[in-house]
């Protein structure tokens, strides 16, 4: 193993639990759950990424509830069902040496009302206030259509009990514990940006009011599975979904947010790093607020893990780890056509995103079978040990 990327191998205490290396596999949305339902195809998807070597890897975005839709063949974990799927995905994991976390998701306002989950439950779109996001394009739905305005949720409280619902299925699924999905322009998201929450009462306008559904959330999650099984992934820098802040008003949210994470002993705060491919042009210019997430937000944590996502390669996660500056490095797309990713950076294989199969990064309608194009079909490299 090369000296560049050994930090990367070191084992790392994450509450009760001990990774065998510090390579993260992201929540990746590959929409294979065909009626929200994991199968056999995705058993296979995560066996193959466990048995590569990965020490955690965060499932895909798993909805807690079919109000909250946006993708197709998302899986949930809402019912029995999908928790017997998700059952036969832990044990694999494990079965393969590696831990998972379930990522719980609710997109809020970027569902839209004519989704086919969306109309089963007979419900709107909920969000904290009644404002559209701009841009975007639902293209599984006949027209294209942009976002719907949403209504504003009466009492925050009730998705509040649905993560709590999630984070118990989590458990009884089999999973090490739970990511609540903070960025990204989802729900979570939504509560914590002014672009997207203007509400007067106890969850808008101050900062503190703005981060309490947040916090409120990781609350509930913590009494099912304890703080030190939990995470929250963040993407300061906004963009994506048609959210992101002023700077100072950027910083003064999430110090504070992270500051209180700290104080609650989280396992790990994820920071998303800007992408340019996760930041939109609306209305004639890039909607993201860029900045350094690792300069602005590293030092507002000590005990809580700092695992940095989004565009790293090996050699430069390895060094902010060495640095102090992570704990841990996330990767997402090298983790689509590499499934043992983590064995390629320990024994000094070449990276070949290129190969990557961008019309079968997502679902679609088709036998399972069909849905391992591009999914389940990587080759891995061949080991002596």
């Amino acid at each position: 193993m090369s000296s560049v990327v050994a930090p990367l191998f070191q084992p790392l205490k994450l509450g009760p639990l001990t990774l065998r290396n510090r390579v993260v596999m992201s929540a990746l949305t590959r929409s294979r759950s065909i009626d929200t339902v994991p199968n056999k195809v995705n058993v296979e998807y995560y066996r193959q990424r466990a048995a590569g070597g990965a020490a955690l890897i965060i499932s895909e975005g798993t909805l807690i509830s079919r109000q909250g839709t946006e993708w197709p063949y998302a899986p949930g974990i809402w019912s029995d069902e999908q928790v017997d799927g998700w059952k036969k995905v832990t044990d694999a994991v494990h079965e393969e040496g590696s831990l998972i976390f379930a990522q719980i998701w609710h997109v809020g306002r970027v569902a839209h009302p004519d989704a086919p989950e969306q109309k089963k439950t007979g419900e709107p779109v909920y969000a904290p206030s009644a404002i559209s996001a701009r841009g975007g394009k639902f293209r599984f739905i006949d027209g294209q259509p942009g976002y719907t305005t949403p209504t504003e949720i009466d009492d925050p409280r009730k998705l509040i009990e649905l993560f709590r619902k999630a984070a118990v299925n989590a458990k009884k699924a089999g999973f090490d514990g739970v990511e609540i999905h903070g960025a990204n322009g989802y729900l979570v998201h939504q509560f914590l940006d002014t672009t997207a929450n203007n509400r007067t009462d106890q969850w808008g306008g101050s900062v503190e009011n703005r981060t309490r559904f947040a916090l409120e959330t990781i609350k509930a999650v913590s009494e099912v599975w304890g703080p030190d099984r939990v995470g929250i992934k963040l993407a300061p820098c906004g963009g994506y979904n048609d959210v992101g802040m002023p700077l100072e008003e950027t910083l003064e949210t999430y110090r504070y947010l992270i500051s209180e994470i700290e104080k609650l002993k989280l396992a790990y705060v994820c920071v998303v790093r800007y992408a340019e491919a996760m930041d939109p042009v609306i209305d004639g210019k890039k909607r993201a607020t860029q900045h350094d997430v690792v300069e602005s937000y590293r030092s507002c944590v000590k005990d809580v893990r700092f695992h940095l996502n989004s565009g790293l390669t090996p050699p430069e996660a390895a060094g902010l780890i060495k640095d102090g500056k992570a704990d841990a490095a996330v990767f997402g797309f090298l983790y689509v056509a590499h499934p043992d990713l983590a064995k390629r950076i320990q024994f000094g294989k070449p990276l070949h995103p290129e190969i990557t199969k961008f019309e079968t990064l997502y679902g679609r309608e088709g036998t399972l079978e069909e849905q391992a194009a591009g999914y389940t079909d990587y080759p891995a490299e061949t080991y002596d040990s």
